[in-house]
């Protein structure tokens, strides 16, 4: 059974997502209060997080990054009154995984969710198979889910992960916007926003520049690949 955990300080709401969960058989577990969320965060795992941005205590752009510093893995839905981009990538940058815009669908809501679950755990066979994973200097372990660049470790968000595999897994071929929004995020995503470009971009923030490399490469209205 999926265990969730709604992190939302409007009580209805809060009621509604949880008894729309439940309905599909989703263990829940529901929290008010930034900083009661994050004792509850540091104690009990979960399988996804409902994160609202505006929370008493603590908001959730700076629960999202505290608890991404010894959590990588698991998925952060946030939840928020707030559609301009600056918004979004601010919570991407914080770690979440995707976001969700009030009002929505509570159909929507379970999509993503599922959808992001399913992400998370996913991980390509051939990668499976080979527990370190080396790219020019760059290594990453699959099983650890670690990935270090002239033996420094470079702490990813679940997604900049994922993406950074894609690519690798691909081996110098071109990956297209559309096949990575497909095979991370699901059909179910949104392709109109330029979230593609927004992680690439953290990426090579993360495991390019800081190293005077240009490992990520565009090719214009194609995609992206990785070069050694």
């Amino acid at each position: 059974m999926k265990k969730i955990l709604i992190i939302e300080d409007d009580p209805e709401l809060n009621r509604n997502i949880k008894e729309a969960l439940v309905a599909e058989n989703m263990q829940v577990e529901t929290v008010y209060d930034g900083l009661l969320a994050e004792r509850i965060l540091s104690k009990s795992q979960f399988d996804c997080i409902l994160l609202d941005i505006n929370l008493p205590g603590k908001n959730g752009f700076d629960l999202a990054k505290d608890f991404r510093i010894h959590n990588i893995a698991t998925p952060i839905l946030m939840i928020s009154a707030f559609s301009e981009l600056e918004d979004k990538v601010h919570g991407y940058e914080m770690g979440a995984d995707d976001y969700i815009t009030k009002p929505f669908y509570m159909r929507e809501l379970i999509l993503k969710i599922n959808s992001l679950i399913k992400r998370s755990q996913n991980i390509p066979v051939d990668l499976q198979e080979n527990e370190i994973i080396i790219a020019g200097d760059l290594q990453v372990n699959t099983k650890l889910k670690k990935v270090s660049r002239q033996q420094i470790e470079i702490p990813l968000t679940p997604r900049e992960y994922q993406i950074l595999l894609k690519l690798l897994e691909s081996k110098g071929e071109i990956v297209s916007k559309q096949r990575l929004i497909e095979e991370i995020w699901g059909r179910s995503f949104d392709a109109n926003t330029n979230t593609i470009e927004v992680y690439i971009n953290f990426l090579r923030k993360k495991i390019d520049r800081p190293f005077d490399k240009e490992s990520i490469k565009t090719k214009i209205g194609y995609g992206y690949y990785f070069e050694d």
